[in-house]
């Protein structure tokens, strides 16, 4: 089963996310994290991050690029945050020889579509080996602000792998402001809060819920076709 989480920055998305996690039962937990330490801040906040997410029987697995060397055991629950920092990792690396004999927009073309192969191949890798998926990612076309031609071509990849991502996962949330709103449901029986433990405050009705899950099903053939 994939869960594919999205929303804003600080939207509680994060929070959402290891609750499905925990909803899975007790089964091996593994947090797949891409986040790069550039700086001291930056170490210390993954620290801060191992030690919170260790009290809830996560094993951490840095993998900030190339997602597809990321091995973990059948059956297991995996949560990746976040395919923004990725998608950012893979497109902005150095590739030696990739496309330098092509025209710059040729090479710009080239380093976008091995970036985009990279995480989907490696997020389909981890989607085979365990048992529950739950990817996090960002939305970041919401503030209407128009970037510099490079971050243009990074939000366009991700947006891009979003819609990619949500076609091929079984339920699709989006969260703000600490409450999820359900645009795609599973199969019945098999959204995740159905089986967990409690409700969290806020969350929409499982009526609503399957309203939504119903109407994006009626399209889930077609989208599969247009995105994968």
């Amino acid at each position: 089963m994939m869960i594919l989480v999205t929303g804003g920055s600080a939207s509680g998305k994060s929070e959402f996310a290891e609750q499905c996690v925990l909803s899975f039962g007790e089964r091996k937990r593994f947090y797949v994290a891409t986040m790069i330490a550039w700086d001291e801040e930056c170490r210390k906040r993954i620290q801060r991050h191992r030690a919170m997410r260790a009290k809830k029987n996560f094993d951490t697995i840095e993998q900030p690029v190339d997602l597809k060397q990321a091995m973990v055991p059948p059956g297991s629950a995996v949560l990746l945050e976040c395919v923004s920092n990725l998608a950012a990792n893979e497109l902005f690396r150095e590739m030696p020889g990739q496309g330098k004999a092509l025209p710059a927009d040729r090479q710009e073309e080239k380093r976008t579509e091995s970036a985009r192969q990279r995480i989907l191949e490696g997020i389909l890798s981890l989607k085979a080996q365990c048992g529950h998926l739950v990817v996090v990612t960002n939305e970041v076309f919401s503030d209407g602000e128009q970037y510099d031609v490079e971050t243009e071509g990074y939000r366009m990849l991700l947006g891009d792998i979003n819609c990619r991502l949500a076609a091929m996962a079984d339920e699709v949330y989006e969260v703000a402001c600490g409450i999820p709103t359900v645009l795609k449901k599973g199969p019945e029986g098999q959204n995740w809060k159905e089986t967990r433990p409690e409700k969290r405050p806020g969350e929409p009705e499982t009526g609503k819920a399957a309203e939504t899950g119903n109407r994006v099903r009626q399209n889930q053939e077609e989208e599969k076709r247009m995105y994968i």
